[in-house]
């Protein structure tokens, strides 16, 4: 008898322990910018789905302005786990980690301190680099049709911020090592989802001479990228693989893999590993930054080009190569004036 109950006992099914629940933060831009904040979302979607993870996003249509009510209002919500795309909320965020310290906190592009919170950091200013080597090898290609004799190429950040010039200034620095004599034509547009104002700030680069357009804009590129198609130039896109947008017009994109990053800190999240006061670094060796394989534009880059790209990269990684970084380092001479 005293087996059978035991038995018994064992066979009933203990309660489960309910969901853990975590909030992925909208950027600037919003959903649909067929960038940054798609890709994230991607990797949230599927990591909370893999590990049984109840996941939500947060949205805003002002996150900026916002940004201490929407964080306070996350830390009240049951979330055990809130993951902030929005740089600009890096000054207000040890506040709020510290006010609700029962929840774990994930900040990316941005190191900050605090014991529940795991700061994750790209490399960016490191691909930059590359895709700028790339553009200033590639606007002396005048036997191509959609480059002109000037040696002029350009560069459109989403607002004028430590996060946004990172990449500026690895992309300047990069095209300068190649040849100091290009020209690099820069503008902000200060929105992420303005297509509009990113085809009228390319268009402007393109009749100044420039036939290559890097930006770092958000859904706002995507006007960047249909005016390179229209003027039969050149975009480079950013963070997603933008290359299939307009085939034969994106010469590459500079790979930012924050459904890497985000995918990454829900898991160690779901299973109890959260690196709360700890850094994760994406950068080249990790394959949280990089460029595109060039799947519609390699016939069009001559293959010197490309093997001196891909030495540039492994010098990065065997630390040969140190590209300047204005987080770390403040803002370099070719970024003055």
């Amino acid at each position: 008898m005293v087996a059978l109950v035991a038995t018994g006992c064992a066979s009933e099914t203990a309660p489960q322990a309910p969901p853990k629940k975590a909030a992925l933060v909208i950027a600037q831009g919003g959903l649909g910018d067929e960038s940054y904040n798609d890709l994230a979302m991607s990797g949230f979607t599927a990591s909370t789905k893999d590990k049984g993870v109840e996941g939500q996003k947060i949205e805003s249509t002002d996150v900026v302005a916002q940004g201490d009510q929407l964080l306070r209002r996350a830390g009240t919500s049951g979330y055990g786990l809130v993951v902030d795309l929005e740089f600009s909320h890096g000054e207000i965020l040890p506040g709020i980690a510290s006010a609700y310290p029962n929840v774990q906190w994930a900040f990316l592009n941005n190191k900050i301190d605090g014991p529940n919170i795991a700061s994750v950091l790209f490399a960016e200013h490191d691909s930059s680099y590359l895709a700028g080597a790339l553009a200033a090898m590639m606007t002396t290609q005048t036997g191509n049709p959609k480059i002109n004799p000037d040696k002029k190429i350009g560069v459109i950040g989403g607002t004028k911020s430590v996060g946004i010039d990172k990449f500026l200034s690895g992309y300047i620095e990069g095209a300068k090592s190649v040849d100091k004599d290009i020209q690099v034509l820069t503008a902000y547009s200060n929105t992420f989802g303005d297509p509009t104002k990113g085809s009228q700030l390319a268009e402007s680069m393109f009749q100044q001479g420039a036939d290559i357009v890097y930006h770092v804009a958000g859904g706002t590129g995507a006007g960047v990228i249909e005016a390179a198609k229209k003027n039969n130039h050149y975009a480079i896109g950013v963070d997603d693989n933008q290359d299939k947008l307009a085939p034969g017009f994106v010469l590459t994109s500079v790979l930012k893999r924050a459904d890497l990053a985000v995918r990454t800190v829900v898991e160690l999240y779901a299973d109890g590993k959260f690196p709360g006061g700890q850094v994760i670094n994406l950068g080249l060796k990790e394959g949280g930054v990089g460029l595109t394989d060039f799947e519609f534009t390699r016939n069009e880059i001559p293959e010197p080009v490309r093997t001196k790209v891909d030495d540039l990269k492994k010098k990065i990684i065997a630390g040969e190569l140190k590209v300047w970084n204005v987080i770390d380092q403040g803002y370099p001479s070719w970024m003055q004036g």
